[in-house]
C-alpha cells in the first residue's frame, strides 16, 4: 500500500521522532503500526445533538473492525449539526462542516476515513468534504430512533408533530394531551423515524455506493448497528488497500441511481439541494431538470410517513434500501461500483422484499411516478420544487390571490390574527427566508395554516417561499424559489392580491402581473441591509450559491478539472 501517512511517520529526522512520539501518547506503539493504514474516524457525536448520542458506541465498534482488519483507528470530532437546537438552521453550517472535514483530512496523516453521520446536514456535509479531499472513505449513519406511542398510536417524528400542532392550535387538543405527546415524542437517540431528510440522505449515501448495503435503515438502538459498524471498520481498511476513492464511486451513474431511489422512497425535498452540492464538488453534471425527469419515470414504492403510514423500522424489516433497489431493477445502473468493492448489482442480487405492504412491488406502486415536481415560470425562473406525494390533489392546479409575509417574524406575528385577510383560496407567500436572506435557508417554508382557517377545517393551502421545509412535513408547499427574494428574485416583487397560478401537471408557477408593472416594481426594489457585518454568517451571505446550484460556496465548487486536484500539505515543521 502506498500510504500517505508514511510521510509523517516513516522518516529518520526530528519530525519523524516527534510524530511517532505522538502515536505513543495516543496509545499506539509505532513499531506495531508500521506499514498499517491510519484510519480517521470522523465522529459528529455531541450532547447538543440527540440524534447522534449513539455514535460513541458506533465509533468504538468501528475501531474494533479497523484493528481486526489491520488498520490503526484514530477518532476525531467534528462540528455536529442538529436540527432541533441549532438556529436559525443547521443548513447554515453544512458548508462549514464540509470545509472542516476536508481540511482535517488534508492536514493530518490519514489514509482513509469513516464518516459517522446522522442528523440531516451531517450526511451531505461529510460527503461534500470527502468528495473534495478524495481520500478513501466510507459512511455510516446513527440510525433512526425507536418509535414512541401516544394514544395507542405510533408517533412519527415530525409528521405526527405537525399534525397534532394543528389540532392543538385549532383547540382539538388540550394542554394535558400536548404534554403527554411531548413525553412520548422523543423515542430515544437516533434520527427521525420517518422518511425525513436524515433517513432520505442516509438512503442517498447507500444508493450512491458510499455506505454498506442495508446499513442506512437499521435502528439506532439495534445490535445490528454495532455489527454493521464493525463491518464498516473492516471495510475501510480494504478500501484503502484497493485505493478506492470517492470520485471512482460517486459518478454520474451513481447519482442517477440515487435519483431513482429518491423518487421511489418519496424522499425529502432537501435532498435536491444536497445531491446537487455533492455532485458539484465532483464536477458531475446534475440539475433540477434531472430530478424532474427521473421522478416522472420512477414509481413511488415506499409506504413510509409522510408519504404513507409506516415508519423506518418497517422499512428496515422489509429489507431496506437493497430490497427497494431490487424492485427498481432495470431502472438502475447495476454496474456502478460501491464501497464493498463489488458492483451495485452484486450487492443487491440476494436482497428480498419481505413486506410488500411497505415496499410496494413495481406493478403495485403507491403512484406511477415519483414524489417530486420541478416548477418554472416568471415567479421561479431558475426553478422551484414541490413534493407531490404529500400535496393535496385539488390544489395542484390552483390560481389565487397572494398574501405576502415580508419575513418569518412578520409571518409569526400575523398568521393567527383573527382579522387576517385570508380564505382557503389564498396563496400564502413568505419571502426573505432563503440562503442569503436569513442567512442559511431554514425550514420555514411550511407556513402554518392560519388559525381562523384551521377552525373551519382547512388543513392545506398553497404556500410558496424561497425557504425549505422539513422532510417530515406535508402539504402543497412550493419551496426553494430561485433566485431568492433577498437577491432580487421575482418573489420580492409580489404584492398582496396579485394572482399566482400553480399548475403542477404543466410544471408551471407564474405571477399573473403585467410585465410592465413588474419592471416598475423591479426598478424600485432595494435589498435589505444585512445585520451581519463580520464572521461566518457574513462569509456565507457573500459566497453561497442559490438552491438550484446546491447552496454550496462558490469558492468550494471546482470550475475546471484542474480545480479537482487535492493539494497535500508540506510535511515540515509547524
Amino acid at each position: 500500500m502506498n500510504l500517505r501517512s508514511r510521510e509523517w511517520f516513516d522518516r529518520d529526522d526530528e519530525l519523524g521522532l516527534q510524530n511517532r512520539a505522538v502515536l505513543r501518547v495516543v496509545g499506539w506503539d509505532p513499531d506495531l503500526t508500521r506499514g498499517k493504514p491510519i484510519i480517521g474516524i470522523a465522529n459528529s457525536w455531541s450532547e447538543l445533538n440527540n440524534c447522534h448520542l449513539g455514535l460513541r458506541a458506533v465509533a468504538d465498534a468501528v475501531k474494533r473492525g479497523v484493528i481486526a482488519a489491520g488498520g490503526v483507528p484514530l477518532e476525531f470530532n467534528t462540528i455536529s449539526l442538529g436540527e432541533e437546537l441549532m438556529k436559525p438552521s443547521a443548513m447554515l453550517y453544512r458548508n462549514l462542516m464540509a470545509m472542516e472535514l476536508e481540511e482535517t483530512l488534508r492536514a493530518y496523516p490519514i489514509d482513509g476515513v469513516v464518516l459517522l453521520c446522522g442528523c440531516d446536514k451531517t450526511t451531505p456535509a461529510q460527503l461534500m468534504g470527502a468528495a473534495s479531499a478524495n481520500l478513501p472513505a466510507i459512511q455510516l449513519n446513527a440510525g433512526p430512533k425507536a418509535t414512541g406511542r401516544w394514544r395507542g398510536q405510533e408517533v412519527g417524528s415530525g409528521t405526527s408533530l405537525w399534525k397534532y400542532w394543528d389540532d392543538y392550535r385549532a383547540g382539538k387538543l388540550g394542554d394535558e394531551d400536548w404534554r403527554a405527546l411531548e413525553a412520548a415524542y422523543a423515542g430515544g437517540p437516533g434520527t427521525c423515524n420517518t422518511m425525513g431528510t436524515a433517513s432520505t440522505m442516509a438512503a442517498m449515501s447507500e444508493a450512491l455506493g458510499m455506505m454498506l448495503p442495508g446499513a442506512s435503515s437499521i435502528e439506532a438502538h439495534s445490535p445490528r448497528r454495532i455489527a454493521v459498524a464493525e463491518a464498516t471498520g473492516r471495510q475501510i481498511v480494504e478500501i484503502v488497500r484497493r485505493d478506492l476513492r470517492p470520485r471512482q464511486i460517486m459518478t454520474r451513474a451513481a447519482f442517477e441511481n440515487a435519483l431513482r431511489v429518491h423518487a421511489a422512497i418519496g424522499g425529502s425535498t432537501n435532498a435536491v439541494i444536497h445531491l446537487i452540492a455533492i455532485a458539484g464538488r465532483l464536477r458531475v453534471p446534475l440539475t433540477l431538470d434531472d430530478f424532474d425527469a427521473f421522478s416522472r419515470t420512477t414509481p413511488t414504492l415506499l409506504n413510509v410517513q409522510p408519504n404513507g403510514d409506516r415508519l423506518m423500522a418497517d422499512f428496515d424489516a422489509a429489507g431496506g434500501v437493497p430490497a427497494l433497489m431490487r424492485e427498481l431493477g432495470d431502472l438502475l445502473h447495476l454496474e456502478a461500483p460501491t464501497v464493498t468493492g463489488a458492483t451495485l448489482g452484486e450487492n443487491i442480487a440476494s436482497a428480498i422484499n419481505r413486506d410488500a405492504r411497505v415496499i410496494r412491488p413495481r406493478d403495485q406502486p403507491l403512484r406511477t411516478d415519483g414524489a417530486l415536481a420541478v416548477l418554472r415560470g416568471n415567479l421561479a425562473p431558475r426553478g422551484a420544487i414541490l413534493r407531490t406525494t404529500t400535496a393535496s390533489p385539488h390544489l395542484q392546479r390552483h390560481c389565487g390571490p397572494a398574501l405576502v409575509f415580508e419575513d418569518y417574524a412578520d409571518m409569526l406575528a400575523r398568521i393567527d390574527a383573527p382579522d387576517l385577510p385570508v380564505t382557503p383560496d389564498t396563496v400564502l407567500v413568505l419571502r426573505n427566508a432563503g440562503a442569503v436572506g436569513v442567512p442559511g435557508l431554514p425550514e420555514w417554508g411550511s407556513i402554518p395554516i392560519p388559525k381562523k382557517l384551521l377552525a373551519q377545517g382547512v388543513r392545506d393551502m398553497v404556500r410558496i417561499s424561497d425557504s425549505r421545509m422539513s422532510g417530515t412535513s406535508s402539504g402543497t408547499v412550493v419551496l426553494h424559489v430561485a433566485p431568492e427574494s433577498a437577491v432580487g428574485g421575482p418573489l420580492a416583487l409580489v404584492r398582496d392580491g396579485d394572482l399566482i397560478a400553480l399548475d403542477v401537471p404543466r410544471r408551471s408557477l407564474d405571477l399573473l402581473v403585467d410585465e410592465a408593472e413588474l419592471a416598475l416594481r423591479r426598478a424600485a426594489w432595494r435589498p435589505q441591509p444585512s445585520p451581519h457585518r463580520r464572521g461566518y454568517p457574513r462569509l456565507y451571505q457573500e459566497h453561497v450559491l442559490q438552491p438550484d446550484e446546491g447552496c454550496d460556496f462558490d469558492f468550494l465548487r471546482p470550475q475546471s478539472d484542474e480545480d479537482l486536484a487535492f493539494v497535500p500539505p508540506v510535511v515540515g515543521r509547524s
